[in-house]
């Protein structure tokens, strides 16, 4: 298989690192969830919060779509989200037999509190490293939060944030 133009190493040994990084920030992301002051909530869950976040106002099934699971399971999922504060469901101005999903304020203070924790984790890492890796990293990650939303469907979010970020420092 030849190898992209710009690509130095292989992008099977590259996904193989990725995957080995994000078991890396899985143990970071879970002290998140486990120092948070509002409860724990499941990965799956958390995972669903995001997607609501970026998606504010999408359906189950666009729900669904984007954590790659079936409807039922879906339904299930945002009934316990419900029913612990976290995301309403509102009719859909569009079409009667839809409902829009969106974030309670306790679902973004949730996801405020993750992050705030999980940035300390990810501050206390990339401190440890040498400048330059820490540029590069950003704009790889830049570039692959692009890539991910654009596959889950998302605008993409964060994502700005972070290209704009990057370009300021270079």
């Amino acid at each position: 298989m030849p190898r992209p133009t710009g690509h130095p190493r292989p992008l099977e040994q590259v996904s193989a690192d990725v995957c080995s990084a994000s078991e890396l920030l899985e143990v970071l992301w879970s002290r998140g969830q486990e120092s948070a002051d509002l409860g724990t909530v499941s990965p799956s869950q958390l995972r669903a919060l995001l997607v609501i976040e970026q998606q504010e106002g999408s359906n189950l099934r666009s729900l669904g779509e984007a954590l790659g699971s079936r409807a039922p399971s879906v339904s299930r999922l945002c009934d316990r989200m419900e029913a612990m504060g976290l995301i309403r469901r509102e009719p859909s101005a569009t079409s009667r037999r839809e409902v829009e999903l969106r974030l309670t304020k306790q679902g973004r203070t949730l996801l405020e509190e993750y992050r705030a924790i999980r940035t300390r984790e990810f501050a206390a890492v990339l401190g440890r490293m040498p400048s330059a890796a820490v540029a590069a990293l950003a704009e790889g990650l830049a570039a692959f939060n692009t890539a991910a939303a654009e596959r889950i469907g998302g605008d993409g979010g964060p994502t700005t944030r972070l290209r704009d970020d990057v370009a300021e420092s270079a």
